[in-house]
């Protein structure tokens, strides 16, 4: 199943026209989301969170972690493209 994701999400990331492809480059999660799962990370850190806290923070962690990850294609992409410049 991972296979076939990653397969859907790299074919619509690489048929994104170039503008939404720049998007995706610099996106970020929103401020709030940002806000809480700071917040959370810091209490978890500090062993302060109840069952329903580790949730959330695990449900913020995969949205922060597929962030990173549609960053990364449409960077790769961007670079492919040459709309952005290669990291050396």
């Amino acid at each position: 199943m991972a296979e076939i994701d990653r397969a859907i999400t790299e074919l619509a990331i690489e048929s994104l026209p170039d503008e939404k492809v720049l998007s995706l480059c610099d996106m970020q999660m929103e401020t709030q989301q940002q806000d809480v799962f700071s917040d959370l990370q810091m209490r978890h850190r500090e062993g302060q969170l109840n069952d329903a806290e580790v949730r959330q923070l695990d449900e913020l962690m995969q949205v922060y972690r597929r962030g990173l990850i549609s960053k990364a294609k449409a960077f790769k992409v961007a670079v492919e493209r040459g709309l952005k410049p290669a990291f050396n």
